[in-house]
């Protein structure tokens, strides 16, 4: 291992400015002795400019018997330094004696301890086979994978366990914190689901009249954007939204706090993380996407009968009463029962990327990109699984 530089233990501010001295070296050999006047500052702020004299001064000498360093004019020196000496000398292989003149006790133990650092051969990773490196990344994706399972389900442990301290008085119940976040996750983000549920339910209406044309039933458009809307469509674009909007924001919210210690600082200040900052953060995402859901549900609808008055001749009063025999409360609860689990998981998976951002920015950037990217991938299966179970239960 190499040492840290070494720097002379009393020195005026003379000395100090004279590490701005350029280094230069002077050979002179006579009778097999070869002697190596240096001078200047030879530290690593340098270090390409030493490489470029050693390698020019050495260039035509020859191995030498006696080989001789002079550091009387040296004025600093640190391990790069050292190191630049010692390779120099190793260059002429072993056998040739060699001495140093001039050294103050500091650099004299600097060059000794570098002296004896044996190098280590870079010993660079194995390369697969091409055929082989598919089944190397399938195994580290499933490694991670499984890795994820775990802190996740730890991350939903620690969750409970603030919620059972809280519902058992042992811990204050942050409702205004709750509240803010409530703000922030469900009413801010009314516009923009509104928006997009508008513009899909219209999109899916117009090419389900192209459809329906076809066999002269336009007017079931109405019951097919109802159940879409209501049971699926509505509460996946809410939920899309949030773990966009929302889970991208709790994961950089906490990475953040983590790159600044300021979640060990809780930690130590006897304060529990889960109590303060997930579990308002996870009851707001449990109130907030069954509402979102539903307002989701009713601009699609919103979208769907523009659209079926603009395209399909619907006219609006016969679009409201097709709607009201398509609606029923199971429809709308098949919605509404799935939004808690999708919160669930999106609130989980930001929770668990945020705490493992390390202390860089590029990990902050990492891991909110994928919060997003796994939230709505294991929406869309949960949703998927759902659709399953309640088509297997006649739901």
């Amino acid at each position: 291992m190499l040492t840290e530089a070494i720097v002379p233990d009393a020195r005026g501010d003379s000395e100090l400015m004279s590490e701005d001295r350029e280094p230069q070296i002077e050979l002179s050999r006579a009778d097999g002795k070869t002697v190596v006047r240096l001078s200047g500052a030879w530290t690593t702020r340098r270090a390409r400019q030493l490489q470029s004299r050693i390698d020019a001064a050495f260039a035509d000498v020859g191995r030498p018997d006696h080989l001789e360093f002079d550091l009387g004019n040296v004025v600093a020196l640190d391990t790069v330094g050292a190191w630049m000496l010692v390779r120099r000398r190793d260059a002429f292989g072993e056998g040739v004696e060699t001495s140093i003149v001039g050294a103050s006790p500091a650099q004299a133990a600097l060059l000794s301890h570098v002296n004896s650092v044996e190098a280590h051969p870079i010993e660079r990773p194995a390369k697969l086979p091409w055929l082989l490196r598919p089944f190397d990344s399938l195994g580290h994706m499933s490694f991670n994978a499984l890795d994820d399972l775990v802190t996740i389900h730890a991350v939903l442990g620690r969750t409970l366990a603030a919620v059972g301290a809280t519902l058992a008085f042992r811990a204050p119940f942050r409702f205004a914190a709750v509240v803010n976040q409530f703000d922030l996750i469900a009413l801010r983000a009314v516009p923009i689901v509104v928006l997009i549920s508008v513009v899909v339910g219209a999109i899916i209406t117009q090419q389900s009249i192209l459809q329906l044309n076809n066999f002269g039933v336009a007017i079931y458009v109405v019951d097919l954007a109802a159940i879409l809307m209501l049971r699926e469509v509505g509460l996946l674009l809410a939920a899309i939204m949030i773990a966009g909007r929302s889970g991208s924001a709790i994961t950089a919210e906490l990475g953040s706090m983590r790159m600044r210690e300021e979640l060990d600082a809780l930690s130590v200040m006897g304060v529990d993380p889960y109590q303060v900052l997930i579990l308002p953060r996870m009851l707001a995402l449990l109130i907030g996407l069954p509402f979102l859901a539903f307002i989701g549900a009713l601009s699609g609808l919103a979208g769907a009968a523009i659209v079926a008055l603009i395209y399909g001749g619907i006219p609006l009063d016969i679009f409201l009463d097709r709607l009201q025999g398509a609606l029923n409360v199971r429809t709308l609860m098949v919605g509404l029962v799935k939004a808690p689990f999708m919160a669930v998981i999106i609130g989980l998976v930001a929770v668990n990327e945020g705490f493992k951002v390390a202390g860089s920015s590029e990990s902050l950037g990492r891991h909110t990109t994928a919060s997003v990217v796994r939230a709505i991938f294991l929406v869309i299966v949960a949703d998927g699984l759902f659709a399953m179970f309640f088509a297997a239960i006649g739901f």
